[in-house]
C-alpha cells in the first residue's frame, strides 16, 4: 500500500501483498534540485528512512510533515531500527507515516527493517543523497538482499542529481565531453588502486571528478600532475546545489583555479560535500559579463561543426 492509501505508479500494492522498498535519490536534498519522482515516492511511502539532514531538507518544503505533527516520537531519537527507533507523523489529510533515521554505523539493521516492512506490505522510501547509484545506497540495499535471502522484496532505484552534475552546472559546461568520477575513500580498497584508477583516467584524457576530497585530495592532486598539465583548469565545489542551506563550508562555494594550484586551496576542501573537477586538454575558461566558466568542448568541436 502507498502511505496516502493509495498504490504508485511503479511497484506498490502488489498482489502478493508485498510493498516497494525504494532507493531515493534527492540529490542535494533541497526542493528545487529533487526530481518530481522522488519527492512523490518519498511523500507517499508509509516509512522514510532518512538522515538527520535530509529529514530537515525534505520536512522544509512539505514533502515530509513538519516536526510539529508528531504524534509518536521516538524512545532514541531516531537512531535504532526496529518500533522504538521510529517516530510516526500524521499528515493533513489525517494519515500516518513512520519515519526512521538513518546512521552510518546502522545501515544493516536498518536494511533489514527496510525488508520486513516491505513484507509488511509496507511501501519504504530509504532516502541517498545524490543519487543512489553514484557512491549512494542502492549497492547496499541489493547486497543485503541477496546476504539476508530477499529475494521477494521489490527494489526499486530513483535516481538524483549527483554532485558531479550539481557542481558542473555551477561550473559552466566542464563534462561535455567523456568523463569519469573516482572516489579518493580507502575504506574498502587501498591507495594504490586509487592511483591507478586515477592515472588512467588522467593517461586516458577523462575530465575526473574526484569525490570524498577530505582524504587524501593532496596524493591524488600530485598523481594526477604525474600525467597532466599543471595549466588544466579545475574546479573546486562544495555542497553542490545546496545555496546557503551549505554544511560542508558555509554555503555553496566554488573556486576555478589550475591543476598546479589546487592544492593551495586547502581552506576550500572541508569535508564530505567538496568534489574537486580536473579538466583535461581541451578544457577551457570562459569569461563572460558574469563570471568565469570552465568548458570542454565535446569532442574538440566548435561552432563551425554545428
Amino acid at each position: 500500500m502507498s502511505g496516502d492509501g493509495s498504490a504508485r505508479d511503479s511497484g506498490s500494492a502488489s498482489s502478493d501483498g508485498l510493498g516497494t522498498l525504494s532507493v531515493v535519490g534527492i540529490g542535494p536534498g533541497l526542493p528545487h534540485a529533487m526530481t518530481q519522482r522522488a519527492r512523490d515516492v518519498i511523500a507517499t511511502a508509509n516509512c522514510v528512512i532518512a538522515s538527520n539532514l535530509y529529514q530537515e531538507f525534505l520536512q522544509r518544503d512539505g514533502t515530509l510533515p513538519p516536526a510539529d505533527a508528531v504524534v509518536a516520537a521516538a524512545t532514541d531519537g531516531g537512531t535504532a531500527a526496529g518500533a522504538d527507533g521510529a517516530t510516526v507523523l500524521e499528515r493533513p489529510n489525517g494519515t500516518r507515516q513512520t519515519l526512521v533515521r538513518s546512521s552510518m554505523g546502522q545501515q544493516i539493521e536498518l536494511a533489514r527493517e527496510a525488508f520486513d516492512r516491505v513484507r509488511d506490505g509496507e511501501d519504504v522510501a530509504h532516502v541517498s543523497g545524490g543519487d543512489p547509484n553514484v557512491y549512494g545506497k542502492s549497492d547496499l540495499l541489493f547486497t543485503m538482499a541477496e546476504a539476508e535471502g530477499a529475494t521477494d522484496v521489490p527494489i526499486e532505484v530513483v535516481p538524483g542529481v549527483t554532485a558531479a552534475l550539481g557542481g558542473a552546472a555551477n561550473l559552466g559546461a566542464p563534462l561535455s565531453n567523456d568523463f569519469c568520477t573516482v572516489s579518493l575513500s580507502d575504506k574498502w580498497r587501498g591507495w594504490d588502486e586509487i592511483a591507478e584508477k586515477l592515472r588512467a583516467a588522467a593517461i586516458s584524457g577523462f575530465v575526473i571528478v574526484l569525490y570524498n576530497c577530505w582524504r587524501d585530495y593532496e596524493r591524488a592532486i600530485d598523481v594526477l600532475r604525474e600525467e597532466r598539465s599543471d595549466e588544466v583548469p579545475v574546479g573546486i565545489f562544495n555542497d553542490a546545489g545546496r545555496g546557503d542551506a551549505g554544511r560542508n563550508l558555509e554555503d555553496e562555494t566554488h573556486t576555478i583555479t589550475t591543476l598546479g594550484a589546487a592544492t593551495d586551496y586547502d581552506d576550500e576542501v572541508g569535508g564530505m560535500g567538496t568534489s574537486i573537477l580536473v579538466g583535461n586538454h581541451e578544457t577551457a575558461v570562459w569569461e563572460n559579463d558574469h563570471g568565469e566558466h570552465l568548458v570542454t568542448p565535446r569532442g574538440g568541436r566548435d561552432v563551425d561543426d554545428f
